[in-house]
């Protein structure tokens, strides 16, 4: 009986071991994860360009923007062309990615230093911690750069950037951010926490107040990233096991970061600042005149118009009095304010002392003036 089987000899281009596969399946996620989110951000990114001032964190945001399309799309052409050749092409083309990405990782944790040193006041220890590990990151990816090379690939089947020799201790370059971005993860989801003894929130409106989901993203998809470079074993030299999170993980670090940039509430100069409810932050006095009274913001304390004169007639009362509040613009003399007057309502606390009435009051215009003083006429 005839044997039928044949065997068909397939191209470089789409001869691939599982690994080289699963990491161009993984690329193309990468690049749609990249494609939308950069249409999501347009119409936001245009309203911020819009602002005048440009303090360092907008700044960072438009780099972002621009360098990480410039890397990923330029390496993703080069890894899924099937023209290129590995030597010469492929050998000239290996530093692009791993400096690129260097720098990409650099802007994306100068974010990061930026925005938690402001919530935390610009705190000198805080700012001293995260300048450090963003300088031992700077010298940490720069020297590991020359320790990348061009995966051997088939021609044909484009170019890579790996480890040299499979080398785990390279992912180094990958720990050093790790390192900051758990580091900001902690300070960031730290200083949340202290805002609940003012005010109770659900764990997932914590999250999505302070933009803890974009920190613990960020730190996430650098951990995978580190674990596949210290954990997998690859088959041989030519395996890019070690790098198929890396594309992945360089893109969020990117799109994530950009997103706390416009998670900041107010301004974003010198930072920002970290405005939340339920802060424990204080608020000026403030109050609105009606035609029945005045009503303090801080306190919800209502005092009418009648309240007010009575207790300015006591106001030569005896100290064991209890007395609220003083109308000092409430006079028995000619001095009485006219129309259109301004006078200044000064607030009492009952935990205050005579001697220490405190200095905020209401402002109030008296449209006309009421002879409180007259008996009521008789009808």
């Amino acid at each position: 009986m005839a044997d039928n089987s044949t065997s068909i000899d397939l191209p470089n281009s789409l001869n691939l071991s599982p690994h080289l596969s699963a990491q161009k399946y993984f690329y193309v996620c990468t690049l749609t994860v990249l494609a939308w989110d950069t249409l999501v951000l347009t119409p936001r990114s245009y309203r911020l360009g819009r602002t005048k001032a440009w303090p360092a964190l907008k700044a960072l945001y438009y780099f972002l923007q621009i360098w990480v399309l410039s890397d990923f799309v330029v390496t993703g052409a080069m890894f899924f062309s099937t023209s290129v050749l590995q030597d010469p092409d492929c050998r000239r083309f290996w530093p692009y990615e791993p400096i690129c990405t260097a720098i990409l990782l650099f802007a994306a944790s100068t974010v990061h230093v930026i925005r938690v040193t402001a919530i935390y006041d610009h705190a000198r220890r805080i700012r001293g911690l995260l300048l450090g590990l963003l300088f031992v990151q700077g010298v940490v990816t720069a020297v590991c750069c020359g320790f990348y090379r061009s995966v051997h690939l088939l021609d044909g089947q484009g170019c890579i950037a790996g480890p040299r020799g499979n080398q785990s201790w390279v992912g180094i370059y990958w720990l050093a951010p790790t390192i900051l971005y758990a580091t900001t993860f902690t300070l960031a989801l730290k200083r949340s926490l202290k805002t609940l003894e003012a005010k109770r929130l659900t764990p997932w409106r914590l999250m999505l107040r302070d933009n803890l989901n974009l920190y613990g993203a960020v730190l996430l998809v650098n951990l995978a990233n580190v674990f596949f470079y210290f954990i997998m074993t690859p088959t041989d030299t030519t395996d890019p096991i070690k790098t198929i999170v890396t594309s992945m993980a360089g893109v969020l670090t990117a799109t994530m970061s950009m997103r706390i940039i416009l998670g900041v509430k107010g301004s974003l100069e010198n930072g920002g600042s970290f405005s939340s409810s339920g802060s424990g932050g204080t608020s000026g006095a403030s109050g609105t005149l009606s035609g029945t009274g005045v009503q303090r913001g801080r306190g919800g304390l209502t005092y009418t118009i009648g309240d007010i004169h009575s207790q300015s007639k006591n106001a030569g009362a005896p100290r064991g009095a209890k007395e609220e509040a003083v109308w000092d613009g409430d006079k028995n003399s000619d001095d009485a304010p006219c129309r259109d007057a301004k006078v200044t309502l000064p607030i009492v606390r009952e935990d205050e002392s005579d001697k220490e009435a405190s200095t905020v009051g209401v402002q109030v215009t008296v449209d006309q003036q009421v002879e409180y003083d007259e008996a009521p006429r008789r009808r």
